[in-house]
């Protein structure tokens, strides 16, 4: 444990010191300043220091200030503080401010997603104790050098942008019309990589795997294995548009029904999703693949379980959908280990990325030129995507490289596992975009023991590194020196440590 001492000196040297290169006083800039008594315990930090000495207010007399209170500046009333220390963390502080804006953002997030409030003191605790571990982490990854500079963030938060189908700017915009400073957001992320990069460092590079357990890891999940199963679905999508009305809700469960009534007269189910459904899947004929049922909504698995191969759900709604699936296979997921052979594919695309300037109808329709350019022999498909592909692999002609099961989105496999080789397919879209997908050669690899393996040491590794993770989070917190300057805190604090 660090000394206390050390840190109230030096802590209140740093509020001196600040005082004093601001240029102004805690007195009135019209009288000679007298010494203040020298405090026990130092001052409480203030976020906004008194106004510069050019502008300073008539003078005034010293405000008295309890303990633990903000520095106030001339003129203001003297019931009201700018800010205050709630927390010493080792060299740093966690000011009322800084609590205050954290319980704001985390309270917006949790009624945007309609979870239950927990009680204000209850939330203010959690909260100061996330903020205490954030910045002892922070604090050590600085003693250790761990640094991010502009550019790194630059290309993080140009990721983020990304992933919300965004430009920077247009990220930027979003934030600052709900009220959080994007500046305060870009040091969110920065402390974000920061700690990450230490976590990494510190646990992830000590987890050690051994081959036993990862035999025994293999023995447990064949065991359980088999009292699983695995379905081979399709489905027809009616989509509902967001913001729908009543009416058009209902207009779209009537085509839902419609499909239904003509599956039960017997109409192919493949021929229904190509000329009904709303999904990216549709000219595959519905194919979605083999899906764990665990690994399904709820609604979903359900429904499916009851089915025996050949069969189809009822219409089953979710948000923005009605569905209509069908179990064209269905196989226990030991069956299904015992696959030995691994298919690859050598594949290659054209990426255009879904924007506010660019919607999925106009990617589609683009796509749709090109595809027919490379039908008619007009272009090279290396060649297109070269000059209007918008992901890393446009340098390489779109080139992905061989494709192993599971490497790329459920709806850009299924689409590729359906096309012949050379063949180009019709415009797919999923969450990066819309892709035109060309299959250059396939083959069959015998790899089933190494992916078992190597998948099993992967799910070690998760479990170890939660468990790991939350041990080294809680001794980096315990060496911190920490000091309450509000015995409400301390004593929350105590309580919820017993």
């Amino acid at each position: 444990m660090r000394n206390a001492s050390k840190y109230q000196m030096k802590l209140l040297a740093v509020l001196l010191c600040t005082a004093a290169l601001s240029g102004c006083s805690l007195f009135s800039s019209k009288k000679k300043a007298e010494p203040a008594p020298a405090p026990a315990a130092p001052a409480a930090a203030t976020a906004a220091t008194a106004a510069p000495a050019a502008t300073a207010a008539p003078a005034a007399k010293p405000a008295e200030k309890k303990d633990g209170a903000g520095f106030l500046p001339p003129g203001e009333s003297g019931n009201v503080a700018i800010d205050s220390i709630v927390v010493v963390v080792n060299d740093d502080v966690i000011t009322q401010r800084e609590l205050n804006n954290r319980i704001k953002t985390v309270t917006a997030r949790m009624k945007a997603q309609n979870v239950q409030m927990p009680d204000p003191a209850d939330l203010r605790r959690q909260l100061l104790e996330r903020m205490i571990v954030e910045r002892s982490q922070l604090q050590m990854a600085k003693d250790m050098g761990v640094r991010v500079d502009d550019l790194q963030l630059d290309r993080a938060i140009q990721r983020i942008a990304e992933a919300q189908k965004m430009t920077v700017q247009q990220l930027r915009d979003q934030m600052e019309k709900d009220g959080t400073p994007f500046a305060g957001f870009r040091e969110e992320i920065r402390e974000e990589i920061i700690m990450q990069r230490l976590r990494e460092h510190e646990v992830d590079a000590k987890i050690q795997i051994s081959d036993a357990e990862v035999d025994s890891f293999i023995a447990a999940e064949k065991a359980a294995a088999a009292e699983q199963f695995e379905v081979n679905i399709s489905q027809i999508m009616v989509r509902i548009p967001d913001n729908a009305s009543a009416e058009v809700i209902a207009q779209r469960r009537a085509r839902a029904e419609e499909v239904m009534r003509q599956l039960r007269t017997g109409a192919d189910f493949a021929k229904m999703a190509a000329t009904y459904s709303d999904a990216s899947d549709a000219l595959q004929g519905g194919a979605v693949g083999w899906r764990q049922l665990e690994r399904l909504p709820p609604v979903f698995a359900e429904a499916l379980a009851k089915l025996q191969p050949g069969q189809v759900t009822p219409i089953i709604k979710s948000v923005g959908a009605f569905h209509i699936l069908k179990a064209v296979d269905r196989r226990s997921l030991a069956d299904a280990q015992q696959v030995a052979a691994v298919q690859q594919t050598h594949a290659r695309h054209i990426l255009i990325k879904v924007t506010p300037t660019m919607s999925a109808a106009d990617a589609k329709r683009k796509l749709l030129e090109l595809k027919e350019r490379l039908d008619n022999g007009a272009a090279k498909f290396e060649d297109l995507a070269r000059l209007v592909s918008q992901d890393s692999s446009a340098s390489k002609g779109g080139d992905l490289g061989w494709l192993q099961p599971g490497d790329v989105m459920p709806e850009f496999e299924t689409a590729m596992n359906g096309l012949k080789i050379g063949e180009v397919s019709q415009p797919v879209e999923t969450s990066f975009g819309v892709h035109l997908i060309q299959v250059l050669e396939r083959k069959s690899d015998d790899q089933s023991k190494e992916r078992e393996r190597n998948n099993a040491r992967a799910a070690l590794r998760e479990r170890k590194l939660e468990e790991a993770t939350e041990s080294w989070q809680r001794e980096v917190r315990d060496r911190a020196y920490v000091e309450y300057r509000n015995d409400d805190d301390k004593q929350a604090n105590d309580k919820a440590n017993k």
